[in-house]
Order: C-alpha cells, then sequence, then structure tokens
C-alpha cells in the first residue's frame, strides 16, 4: 500500500499500517531537510486523561473536549469522527511514546502549564524526526523529493499513482492508498482564487508543499468535498518573516499589552479579544481586512518587558514620532491614536507613555483552510454520490473540515492527524489483507 505525505498523519497512518502487516510505502512531496509537513512546527498536542500523568497535569476530561470543541465547531460537525476523535485523544500521547516520541515533563522548559495539551521534548521536528526512526526501523520504504501528479483507479484493482521524483516520473501500482498530504492553502494561486486579491498580502505558517494538489485530484476522481474553501484559521504573525514555513515563532504574542493601528495610524481594535489564547484567531481575520493586509502592535517599554521573546527584534524609538517615521506611517496620526488609547478609562493599566517605543509590524498568517474531502468513520473517502472504494483513504489536515467546519483548538491540529492517520492505516492494512 501507499501513504501519500509524510507529515504526522502519514507517518501515524504508514506505522499503524506496518504494524497492520501491510508493506508500506511513503512518498513525501517535500526533500528530507523539510520532511513532515505542519507538524515540524508544532509545539503541543491535546489529550484526555481523567487523571494526572508523567507528561500532563491534573485532569482533562473528554466530556471537557466534547464541550470545547461544539463551543468552536457549533452545528455541523460530523459527529461519528469527532466521537472517535475524542475517544482516541485517550491513547494518542502513549501510542507516541511507544513508537519513539519524548515527551516534556511538566513544568520545565520555557512551555506553559497546560492540563489540555502535552509538549514533545524537542518540539515538532524532534516528533516528526522520531517517527522517521521508528518508520524506517519497521521498514517502510521512504522516499523524499516524489509528488503525487495524478491518481487514477487501475482496470482490475487499485491505484496507479503518477509520481514525480527528482525531475523524473514514475508509475507505482498500489492495491491501497492513504493521501495525507495536507489541507489546501500552500499554493498563492489557489489562495487567490478562493479569498481574492487580499490573499497576496497573506503568510502562510506552513509547508508549501500542502497546496491542494491532492485535494484536486480526490475530487476529479469523484471525492465529495466539505467544508467552505472561503473561511481559514488565520492568526497575527511578524510581517518580516518568510513567506511560507514561519511557524510558530513568526506568531506575534503580544497583542494585548499594546496598541494595534492600521497603516494610516488609525487605531484597529478587535471587541472581546481579549489575553485568552483565542485572541489570535479573533486578530488574524482583523488584520487581514486592513488597507494591505497590514497592521503594527505598538509598545512601551514596560509593555515590551512583559513581552514573551520574539523570533525577530522590534523595531524601536526614542519617540513615537520617531517610531512612525521608521514604520513609514503618519506621525501625527499615530500620536493621536496613542493619546486616544491613554485617555481611555478602560486602557489605564497599559497606557503607552514611557520609551524607548517598539512596534511589530504584523500580517495575516493562514494556519490552515476549513475546506477538505469527506471521508467516513474508517477515513475511507466518500464519493460524491454516496458511495466509497474500500481501497482509498483520506486523514489529517486534508479531511479535518470533517470535523473543525470552523474555529480551532489548540493542539488540536496534532491530534486529529495522529488520530485519524493510524485509523486509516489500521483499515488499509485490513484491506490489503482481506
Amino acid at each position: 500500500m501507499t501513504v501519500i505525505g509524510g507529515g504526522i498523519a502519514g507517518l501515524c497512518a504508514a506505522i499503524a499500517a506496518r504494524r497492520g502487516g501491510a508493506a508500506v510505502c511513503l512518498l513525501e512531496a517535500a526533500p528530507r531537510s523539510l520532511r513532515g509537513g505542519n507538524a515540524r512546527h508544532g509545539r503541543n498536542f491535546r489529550l484526555t486523561h481523567e487523571t494526572p500523568r508523567d507528561d500532563v497535569p491534573d485532569r482533562y476530561t473528554a466530556d471537557e473536549l466534547r464541550a470545547e470543541l461544539r463551543s468552536v465547531t457549533g452545528d455541523g460537525t460530523d459527529q461519528v469522527l469527532t466521537e472517535l476523535l475524542i475517544e482516541r485523544a485517550r491513547s494518542i500521547a502513549d501510542w507516541l511514546i511507544d513508537h519513539g516520541v519524548h515527551l516534556q515533563p511538566p513544568g520545565t522548559g520555557v512551555m506553559p502549564y497546560s492540563r489540555r495539551t502535552a509538549f514533545p521534548l524537542g518540539g515538532g521536528k524532534a516528533m516528526i524526526n522520531a517517527l522517521y526512526v521508528t518508520a524506517e526501523r519497521l521498514g517502510i520504504v521512504i522516499s523524499y523529493d516524489s509528488e503525487a501528479r495524478s491518481l487514477l483507479r487501475a482496470e482490475d484493482d487499485g491505484w496507479t499513482i503518477s509520481v514525480r521524483s527528482a525531475g523524473a516520473d514514475d508509475t507505482i501500482r498500489t492495491r491501497s492508498v492513504v493521501v495525507c498530504a495536507g489541507g489546501p492553502g500552500g499554493d498563492p494561486a489557489w489562495l487567490r482564487e478562493n479569498f481574492g486579491s487580499a490573499a497576496e498580502g497573506w503568510m502562510v505558517r506552513g509547508t508549501p508543499y500542502a497546496d491542494g494538489r491532492l485535494l484536486d485530484l480526490l475530487i476529479a476522481a469523484g471525492g465529495c468535498a466539505i467544508g467552505d474553501p472561503t473561511t481559514c484559521h488565520a492568526v497575527p504573525v511578524d510581517a518580516r518573516g518568510p513567506q511560507f514555513d514561519g511557524g510558530i515563532v513568526t506568531r506575534i504574542t503580544s497583542i494585548p499589552l499594546g496598541l494595534v493601528v492600521d497603516r494610516s495610524g488609525a487605531r484597529i481594535y478587535v471587541a472581546g479579544a481579549g489575553v485568552l489564547p483565542t485572541h489570535y484567531a479573533k486578530w488574524g481575520p482583523k488584520v487581514a481586512a486592513c488597507p494591505g493586509q497590514i497592521a503594527y502592535l505598538v509598545l512601551d517599554v514596560a509593555g515590551l518587558a512583559r513581552a514573551a521573546p520574539s523570533a525577530l527584534a522590534p523595531i524601536t524609538a526614542p519617540t513615537i514620532s520617531e517610531l512612525a517615521v521608521a514604520l513609514q506611517l503618519d506621525p501625527a496620526a499615530l500620536l493621536q491614536s496613542i493619546d486616544e488609547f491613554n485617555t481611555a478609562p478602560a486602557n489605564a493599566a497599559r497606557t503607552i507613555a514611557v520609551p524607548p517605543f517598539a512596534a511589530y509590524p504584523m500580517r495575516p498568517g493562514l494556519t490552515f483552510v476549513h475546506y477538505g474531502i469527506k471521508v467516513d468513520a474508517t477515513m475511507r473517502v466518500v464519493q460524491a454520490d454516496g458511495r466509497r472504494h474500500d481501497d482509498l483513504f483520506a486523514a489529517g489536515m486534508i479531511m479535518a473540515a470533517n470535523v473543525l467546519r470552523r474555529g480551532y483548538l489548540a493542539g488540536l491540529g496534532i491530534t486529529l492527524s495522529a488520530v485519524f492517520g493510524q485509523v486509516a492505516g489500521e483499515e488499509a492494512a485490513r484491506h490489503v489483507r482481506g
């Protein structure tokens, strides 16, 4: 059997299938140095537990996860898949540990206290590397720089995959396929088509290899699309970061400590954003709606002292006027916005008054799109007419819209991808074994 995509979902699918008795080939479009998809940037994953664990304190129950999912996704979510995700979230940490992943003990390092999520020791890249070591040890054949270009039903049985590897084309015949190539959004042309010209000012936080090509192939093969291609999860990121693959380190985390203005110097505000982690998702669309899709976070010395360390140093100046010049903003407009901010009663505890002053330029950073392919409880791709092939599966962010029609919970992406990758691999192995 063949797994397309070498991120967390593809690795879990390949390992589960190999453990289930199938011979497995894994195709990763990225080079070896960039393998692992968006999970390379992950720092935690969500899990349920009734009692404290060595790697997660306190307790976080299935009912709590169910309620939090309902609060962000609302109606329309596939309840069977949601319950499957909740049920298997109890065992995901142990499964990863059994396959080489090490978790960080609570209260160590710089990661925050969390009873909802566990932190891979060394971050997402270390987790991915550990799973690749396990995959290689199990005898899974891994092919890097290998992009699936077509997916066609074979005349007798199985599938024919056209693969371009290192500039050369090849054809693979396989009895079963698990597509774990990530959701769409890594292709600027796809973003412009679905979000308009404003998408040209966006940045993609993850891999450019999750470009929607495999989703298009599944739909062309009769698969049923699910979700809305014009909705996404986006957060503010440093506008000076890379266009792709900035990951978690370019996210701007200190918005509650300062003032945000657009490129005219006028203040922009998000009602109810607050200081909880959910404020990131509320600010992302707001920045995307700004002229030129750019905004600026302004802090004084007190706010900057409380801000978390950032990958890129802030732009600083001894006066507001000089900071405005450095940002290419109108000094008078910025001074007026800061005066209004400082005199507002609600901001009395965090005025911007003490030099030196600092600023971060921000753009919307796309995390994922709420759009993908429909699957059933075995991860088989559901056709537009309701049928499904016994030997075609999808897992990970390419099918996340079945559960996440909107919204997001911290750490859920890795959990969803790992859980549904396992299910797809197990079911594909059963099919191959007959």
